[in-house]
């Protein structure tokens, strides 16, 4: 088995504070510079597991790279640049408390709602006749406020942000309209990879001079579903389940192992053949999402390369 990074502990050039997320870890530096760290530290049911997979970390900090590159023209992001495979260093932004879920098929959450009766979700009507994974009209917009750590996310209207003073008006109308280019120009692309880019969400900032940024990942298997274009037409006429590129593998793995993340529950053991395979699956959504082999990083001593490859950067481009 490759090494696989689990944990961090740097103390970069500048730096004034640090923070640990289910897979990211933030670390803070003067100036409003911010410099995050792809663990592979994989998490489901909000629940991160005991044991990491190697290079998933490389793979989301890559694609996220990736696709802001390819979408910095229709929307601004806080990404400066990467130094590591495993590293994005970017400016500083204050989150906004919500994500922007975008939804262009009957799928995940949005299905299981739908085949309750429900016909509104996050105050957006959906049209009766679908069956899941059929495609919307017209792709909708499912807000869900960001929980805590432990919590799960819940849907919420764009009424009640703005009523509730979650965002303003104003800049909630911004979000939208990013929301809808990036979904647009994330569609395109799969397109031309093969794909289609299923549902997704968005995470947006301020920077400290208060532009609106994108923020965290992008189109990335962890926070995006896609299908295989080729064959979906005829699985959805013969009414059988449509290939996936996502890690919904992994949730499917637990739950047949009875794990939901619930009171009680004892995370399965995972094998080293079992991380194998999830690694395997990780590189293979990377390839496909890309158009592009994967290349494995070295990783005989993974934290030494991040803190040479960062801190380099950092004393060349921010000062000692």
């Amino acid at each position: 088995m490759s090494n696989s990074l689990v944990q961090s502990d740097f103390n970069f050039s500048g730096q004034t504070s640090f923070y640990k997320g289910k897979v990211r870890d933030v670390y803070y530096l003067k100036n409003n510079f911010v410099v995050m760290v792809a663990s592979d530290r994989i998490s489901a049911f909000d629940v991160v597991m005991p044991k990491g997979i190697p290079f998933k970390g490389q793979i989301l900090n890559q694609i996220a790279v990736k696709m802001m590159n390819e979408s910095q023209d229709i929307v601004p992001n806080w990404l400066i640049h990467s130094p590591d495979p495993n590293v994005s260093i970017g400016h500083l932004c204050e989150p906004f408390k919500i994500e922007m879920v975008i939804r262009g098929y009957l799928s995940g959450h949005a299905s299981r709602e739908y085949s309750k009766g429900k016909r509104i979700l996050c105050g957006v009507p959906m049209p009766d006749g679908l069956r899941e994974n059929d495609s919307f009209p017209e792709p909708i917009i499912t807000p869900a406020t960001k929980a805590e750590f432990g919590n799960h996310d819940e849907d919420i209207s764009k009424e009640e942000i703005i009523s509730k003073g979650i965002v303003s008006e104003k800049d909630y109308n911004i979000l939208e309209n990013y929301t809808k280019l990036l979904f647009n120009r994330g569609t395109e692309l799969a397109s031309r990879r093969g794909l289609i880019l299923v549902d997704t969400k968005y995470e947006f900032g301020k920077t400290i001079d208060g532009e609106i940024v994108l923020i965290d990942e992008i189109h990335t298997p962890d926070s995006s579903r896609y299908f295989y274009k080729e064959g979906y037409s005829e699985r959805q006429l013969n009414e059988v389940p449509q290939k996936q590129l996502s890690k919904e593998f992994v949730r499917q793995w637990l739950i047949s192992n009875q794990f939901q993340g619930l009171k009680g529950q004892k995370i399965p053991h995972m094998s080293n053949q079992y991380i194998r395979s999830v690694s395997e699956r990780y590189i293979e959504l990377y390839e496909n999402i890309t158009s592009e082999s994967f290349i494995k990083s070295d990783t005989n001593n993974i934290s030494e390369r991040i803190f040479i490859n960062t801190e380099n950067y950092i004393k060349s481009n921010f000062g000692s």
